[in-house]
């Protein structure tokens, strides 16, 4: 059904983005985001059936993705363009006020959003990355230190070092090694060892995603590169400072947090599980629905497409339609 899927590129916040949609204009707007490494394509199972239950449902291919532009300076990657980007596509579209789903990255945009343009949002969906608070002293990377440096984190911030691990594999091993990934560490290699190398690679593929779903991203990459998806995170200290006049703001936007209980960074006493049980992530998050999915990793969206896409289109029936 993705084939009836409509791609376009719209101009928005001085770039252009590559843009899949389907559904009829008019409908209430629902606005996808993606994550690392991913395309617009991650969203195909909820765009068929967000679609084909009234919703029109629209995807972009983040900037530095895919067929969108790919500014090469990290300093254009901070949360106050990713989300002047999507405001730029509710413009374009009329939209006055979406609901909007995020993941990975597209999470993170999806609750800068919620923080800086709350009126846009109706509702707002964020799988597997919570809502953290803005340290008021250190900054992430002198936080991530702590992990040495085998954190994926810590090794994606100096150019070049992560492209050129990277390119010691095919594209389609690199995303291989990415999507299919069932560990629920924080992603941190042995020393001296890049995390790419590090990440394993099934010896089947899972029943969720098939050779050709992944030679899909992979002819993305092959074109696009990484280099613009790493900017995100080489963005981090600087959309710390941007975040510096919301510190302790709360999310007032009504929100659903859906992860799998298998998630990256799940796993021991200060991991991702125990901060999403706890206090704090629902006192900042006060109109907050969270969702566990059984047996659930971290490319939730797909490997659980059905599940999600339920939970999804009950949030957004719950909340009534969009004002467009």
């Amino acid at each position: 059904m993705t084939t009836e899927v409509r791609e376009q590129r719209i101009k928005t916040n001085g770039i252009w983005l590559n843009v899949a949609e389907k559904g009829d204009n008019g409908r209430p707007l629902v606005m996808l985001l993606h994550g690392f490494p991913e395309t617009w394509f991650s969203w195909r199972h909820q765009i068929d059936f967000l679609s084909s239950h009234g919703f029109h449902v629209v995807a972009p291919d983040l900037r530095g993705y895919a067929d969108s532009d790919s500014p090469p300076n990290h300093e254009s990657y901070t949360v106050s363009h990713l989300v002047a980007d999507v405001i730029g596509l509710l413009d374009h579209y009329g939209t006055t006020q979406a609901f909007v789903a995020g993941h990975d990255w597209g999470a993170t945009i999806g609750w800068s959003l919620c923080l800086f343009r709350p009126d846009r949002v109706r509702g707002f969906i964020s799988l597997s990355v919570p809502y953290f608070p803005r340290h008021p002293n250190l900054k992430p990377l002198e936080f991530f230190k702590s992990f040495g440096d085998g954190l994926y984190i810590s090794q994606f911030q100096k150019p070049g070092r992560a492209e050129a691990a990277f390119a010691k594999h095919d594209i389609l091993t690199v995303l291989k090694k990415f999507l299919l990934t069932t560990r629920t560490d924080f992603m941190v290699a042995p020393p001296d060892t890049e995390i790419i190398d590090d990440l394993e690679i099934p010896s089947t593929l899972p029943d969720w995603i098939t050779e050709e779903e992944l030679q899909v991203y992979a002819d993305k990459f092959q074109r696009s590169g990484f280099t613009g998806p790493l900017n995100y995170y080489r963005a981090m200290d600087l959309n710390w400072e941007i975040m510096a006049p919301l510190q302790d703001s709360k999310i007032v936007v009504p929100t659903k947090f859906i992860f799998g209980d298998k998630d990256l960074g799940n796993a021991g006493e200060h991991g991702k599980m125990q901060y999403v049980k706890g206090e704090m992530f629902k006192s900042l998050v006060p109109d907050l629905e969270i969702i566990v999915i059984e047996d659930g990793h971290h490319f939730i969206q797909q490997e659980k497409s059905k599940q999600v896409s339920e939970e999804m289109l009950s949030f957004f029936n719950k909340l009534g339609h969009a004002t467009e």
